[in-house]
């Protein structure tokens, strides 16, 4: 099992160098960040801007990969996009990694004045999104015309450094989206869904059922199990997985039997949502890390 980490764009870069360095320092294989403009109860405070915060980071390491967690139409066009992660791919020397999702309808979906679509005109961008970019990635020259993009050749020049293009990690839930994942994603990521009565059970009962469907969408696609990395954003059950080290290992042990090949953990806040131990941290990526390769 490999582990990452997402670490919130919510700290001023002179504090969040040491952050991102440091999660390189204890092993982990992968460091994400959210790509919000504003987000949930953190709207009001601090926030800074995926891209810049990605290409700092870049810079800032040298072996960890990094990237959006997750990335989605709500404020994003492909054509540029695609010229700012060629760019960010460009300065990590091939370390990005695109974390991509069809959206919420929360502040991103409302900010530039556009009205919430409903949840499967969200999916039809969403698949529109994801090929463009993909056919924008791999092709210098690019001219379509969708229902929600367009683009009138435009130049990917250069190329990125990763061949054929930046891998993709999408987000899914439901067997559409998962069949966009085994076509167009080298991973696929899920944060599960909620429990009703707010029970951990029930979110891991959830999460076993989750990935049973995307057994059955993989199949259906003739793929080998192992062809698509599985991400478990564990977090989203509502208990951090740093709660405890206890927690930490058992979080560990049910996704492995799962089937997930990849822990999402979040960076400890020290208040409100995520808020976890330092000390767990710490003494997990020295327990856990660099075991579960």
């Amino acid at each position: 099992m490999r582990f990452s980490i997402v670490i919130l764009p919510e700290y001023p870069w002179e504090q969040a160098v040491g952050i991102w360095q440091r999660a390189e320092q204890l092993g982990f294989a992968q460091a994400w960040t959210y790509d919000h403009l504003a987000w949930r109860t953190l709207a009001d405070g601090p926030w800074h801007a995926a891209v810049p915060t990605l290409t700092a980071a870049a810079l800032a390491t040298s072996t960890m990969r990094i990237g959006t967690l997750v990335a989605s139409p709500n404020f994003r066009h492909p054509v540029p996009f695609a010229k700012e992660l060629v760019t960010v791919d460009d300065i990590s020397k091939g370390r990005l990694t695109l974390g991509l999702g069809a959206g919420g309808i929360g502040f991103d979906a409302t900010v530039l004045g556009e009205e919430v679509l409903p949840a499967r005109n969200r999916a039809d961008r969403f698949t529109e999104f994801v090929r463009l970019l993909d056919q924008l990635l791999l092709d210098d020259h690019t001219s379509t015309a969708g229902q929600y993009y367009t683009s009138i050749d435009a130049r990917t020049v250069p190329s990125p450094i990763q061949r054929p293009r930046i891998p993709f990690v999408v987000a899914a839930n439901g067997p559409r989206m998962m069949k966009l994942a085994t076509q167009f994603g080298a991973g696929w990521v899920t944060t599960g869904s909620p429990d009703p009565d707010g029970g951990l059970a029930g979110w891991w009962s959830n999460i076993a059922e989750l990935s049973q469907r995307f057994d059955d969408v993989v199949e259906a696609a003739d793929k080998d199990r192992g062809e698509v990395a599985r991400h478990l954003s564990v977090d989203a059950s509502g208990v951090p997985a740093l709660s405890s080290i206890d927690y930490f290992g058992e979080c560990v042990g049910r996704a492995s039997d799962l089937g997930f090949s990849d822990l999402i953990i979040h960076w400890p806040r020290q208040s409100g949502v995520y808020a976890a131990s330092l000390e767990v941290l710490e003494e997990g990526a020295a327990r856990y890390l660099g075991t579960w390769d």
